[in-house]
């Protein structure tokens, strides 16, 4: 099973080519990578101090035509030796979902091939299985610039959610803070570079939610501690920024772990002994103060700790195509009418996250 894969949902745009060996998908299974092609637009939307829609949307146009040779070039194969097209049809940015979706359309219509329109939360809930071969069920903390989520991995299209954000993102937090200190863009490396030189217990910020029921997340007032922060230094040295990053490291690091542990004991109920596996996905998941402490806290539980390489963190075609290959060994595909969302849940029937505003 080939699938070539299409990834343009956000600042990345992305081609690869990926193969599931013939076997039953229900169980463990390993795939290969036969390419993977990632043009990140970061120089484009660095002096924004973040994403711009419209510019994201004429990058993808300008650049996915020539990733998508690329990625067939370095697979070494042609268009007869594929066996679907996979691209992410949300959620993401409306403008750059439907420019990865509508070049995979008039491919499958060309080529005669099946099309299969991905969730891409679920690429990176199933790239465990890509790497690991992880057999289902398992426990996901997904973790990225716009999403944080706690799930159950039942089955291809099958996502129990136990916790989401009610309000930012954990990503968004260090985007925002990183902003708030003029430290560059992503947000998340230039946090995570600048703690290593701070000293985490200078600022008590606030652990939001901690110790509480439930699993769900929250993060806007951690950023707006660090926000009163900043503003009370004038002017803040490269000290003091050191500090308030190391610190709001080790606050998100404190939610993160806290929020997992009463998911794992959750899960406790839905996962058989034997199959107990805590993996982490999404861009966040490539900070390793961050890991270090999941995997000690995933150990301190009884699960095993599943972590992503960091080149499949980050938002790739790699984990679109693989998505797209377990849904086609099941004979799942779309039809050419399948439409783009900018929101879209892998888990649909989940009872809304307390508080306002919350981003599925």
């Amino acid at each position: 099973m080939t699938v070539l894969g299409i990834e343009t949902s956000c600042d990345e745009t992305a081609a690869a080519v990926v193969r599931l060996e013939p076997g039953d998908t229900a169980i463990g299974i390993r795939g290969e990578i036969l390419s993977n092609v990632v043009f990140s637009q970061i120089d484009d939307h660095a002096p924004y101090g973040g994403v711009v829609p419209e510019i994201a949307a004429r990058a993808h146009i300008e650049h996915l035509d020539g990733l998508i040779e690329r990625a067939l070039s370095e697979a070494g194969l042609g268009w007869d030796d594929l066996d679907g097209i996979a691209a992410t049809s949300g959620p993401g940015l409306i403008g750059g979902v439907i420019v990865g979706l509508m070049t995979a359309k008039g491919i499958a219509a060309a080529r005669g091939l099946p099309l299969i329109g991905v969730n891409h939360l679920e690429g990176h809930a199933l790239t465990a299985r890509l790497t690991d071969g992880l057999p289902f069920p398992y426990l996901l903390l997904l973790v990225s610039g716009g999403h944080s989520q706690l799930l159950v991995v039942e089955d291809v299209g099958k996502y129990r959610r136990l916790g989401t954000t009610i309000d930012d993102a954990v990503g968004e937090a260090f985007d925002k803070v990183a902003k708030l200190m003029g430290i560059g863009y992503p947000g998340g490396p230039a946090v995570e570079k600048l703690a290593r030189k701070g000293d985490a217990a200078r600022f008590a910020f606030p652990r939001p939610l901690l110790n509480r029921p439930g699993c769900d997340f929250s993060f806007s007032g951690l950023k707006t501690a660090v926000r009163q922060a900043i503003e009370a230094f004038d002017p803040l040295t490269e000290k003091d920024k050191a500090d308030i990053a190391a610190s709001f490291q080790a606050a998100v690091a404190d939610v993160l772990s806290d929020r997992a542990e009463i998911a794992m004991a959750q899960a406790d109920l839905v996962i058989p002994e034997g199959y107990r596996r805590f993996a982490v996905a999404g861009g966040v998941a490539a900070n390793m103060a961050l890991r270090e402490r999941l995997l000690g806290t995933a150990h301190a539980c009884g699960y095993e700790f599943v972590t992503l390489p960091l080149k499949l963190c980050t938002d790739n075609a790699a984990m679109i195509a693989w998505a797209g290959a377990e849904h086609l060994a099941r004979g799942e595909t779309d039809t050419l009418d399948v439409a783009p969302r900018a929101r879209w849940p892998l888990d649909p029937d989940a009872a809304p996250a307390r508080g306002a505003g919350v981003k599925a």
